[in-house]
């Protein structure tokens, strides 16, 4: 069984795609391609809406929203409609980079240096556990896939919870300061992310070991980059809360 906490990566992204019927099938090398053009992609919606910030146009709130809900938009399409990632998986990047851009340049403008660090950690630590699964140090044995689907689920109600509770002008305490509480419950998000990119990465191995339709590889690269961006979210809101402090 193939499960993975990512919800564009799940025990059922691979069914019904038709395994090994296919002449031209998915490869890993493939993957780590498309995986690159979205990076390049986010980067240059990132840049779009950073440059705005600093010339303190007014739009780059609207290209923000933009980003959020449509990237939201397409990142559910694109899981319905796996067929047309081709298209949805590079929009998506793009989005998703005006989005972050925005994010990052007010939060660089509050805590000077804050971007490149959580950039260096995001890449690092991915780098990292790359390295470690194609070692054997990190395996994703069935237990380890449960533990990091059961963890990243109650993080998931944590945050749907404290997201009703602000339409009522509250949020769940501590969480979200930078006491003790917050930067631990930080520290924690950003591991259980980190430890999505396990499952991801061996999730893709075997979908391109079992042949899956050349397509999926700009599915698997959209799956990766949702992890990618998560974690890249939690470091930038870890950092900040130390950087509060200081």
């Amino acid at each position: 069984m193939m499960r993975t906490a990512n919800p564009a990566l799940n025990d059922k992204t691979f069914q019904q795609t038709g395994f090994g019927q296919y002449a031209d099938t998915m490869t890993l090398q493939g993957t780590v391609n498309k995986t690159g053009m979205m990076l390049l992609l986010l980067i240059a919606g990132a840049a779009y809406t950073w440059n705005l910030f600093l010339e303190q146009d007014p739009s780059v709130t609207m290209w923000m929203m933009v980003g959020v809900i449509g990237g939201l938009i397409v990142s559910f399409v694109t899981i319905f409609k796996k067929e047309w990632s081709a298209v949805t998986a590079p929009l998506y990047a793009i989005l998703e980079g005006f989005a972050l851009g925005g994010i990052s340049v007010m939060l660089e403008s509050v805590y000077p240096g804050i971007v490149i660090q959580a950039v260096a950690l995001t890449f690092g630590t991915a780098g990292c556990l790359l390295i470690a699964y194609k070692s054997g140090v990190i395996k994703a044995t069935e237990n380890f896939k449960l533990g990091i689907f059961a963890a990243t689920g109650g993080i998931a109600v944590i945050y749907l919870v404290g997201w009703i509770m602000s339409f009522f002008g509250t949020s769940i305490p501590y969480i979200h300061e930078n006491g003790l509480i917050g930067i631990g419950f930080s520290l924690v998000v950003v591991v259980i992310a980190a430890l999505n990119l396990v499952l991801d990465f061996d999730f893709i191995e075997k979908g391109a070991e079992m042949g899956a339709p050349k397509y999926m590889e700009w599915y698997a690269a959209f799956g990766l980059m949702v992890t990618l961006i998560w974690l890249y979210i939690e470091i930038l809101r870890l950092l900040s809360k130390l950087n509060s402090r200081k």
